[in-house]
């Protein structure tokens, strides 16, 4: 089956520093990629440069038909540092309008609350929620619109055990669907998560 990402001779800098260059890897359905290395290595713009949110100095990335989507973005979910989580509207209000916005029911705020494990706290406002139910919030999203690539910065950061148990379960069934992984990670990953040292393409 041929890869659904393809980046060849990749090259990124920040100001006048290079952060990496001359990256070469492809991704599969399925699989799960974990960027690695120290902080400022590169990790966090190397997801935006998949993402198309900053423009890579050099190299090249191709997405096969399935993990492009219909204009290259419509088949992609990035979440980055910022949770995006408004403090004064409810929990229960936030996920609803984000379902509204990807032109889904309902419901599917609902259940994707359930699963992130937030069914308790829909009427909690932004401000009210811990740092870790913020992160909760934020990775709703992407069960009320199902895309199949997830470009992940640092999804655990925040949780605790119990969270970063329930990320790795919604990671397992999202690639068991033949959906892909691209995350930026600190610590303990994914099972089965293949890594790429950004510290040594630097």
């Amino acid at each position: 089956m041929p890869a659904a990402l393809t980046v060849r001779g990749l090259g990124a800098a920040r100001g006048y520093r290079i952060l990496f260059e001359a990256l070469d890897f492809d991704v599969g359905r399925g699989e799960i990629v974990e960027l690695r290395g120290p902080n400022g290595s590169g990790k966090s713009t190397l997801l935006r440069v998949l993402a198309g949110l900053t423009r890579p100095m050099a190299g090249s990335i191709t997405w096969a038909d399935a993990a492009a989507g219909r204009s290259g973005g419509l088949a992609r979910h990035y979440l980055g540092h910022a949770d995006g989580v408004k403090p004064s509207e409810a929990a229960g209000e936030q996920a609803r309008f984000w379902a509204t916005f990807f032109a889904r029911p309902p419901a599917v705020a609902v259940e994707a609350l359930g699963e992130v494990g937030l069914a308790d706290r829909a009427d909690i406002p932004g401000r009210g929620l811990s740092a870790g139910q913020r992160r909760r919030l934020a990775l709703a999203r992407l069960l009320i619109e199902p895309r199949p690539v997830w470009l992940l910065d640092e999804p655990m950061a925040a949780l605790d055990q119990q969270g970063q148990a329930r990320v790795r379960r919604l990671a397992a069934d999202h690639t068991a669907r033949g959906g892909l992984i691209v995350a930026a990670m600190h610590g303990e990953g994914f099972a089965g998560a293949r890594p790429i040292d950004l510290g040594a393409a630097a």
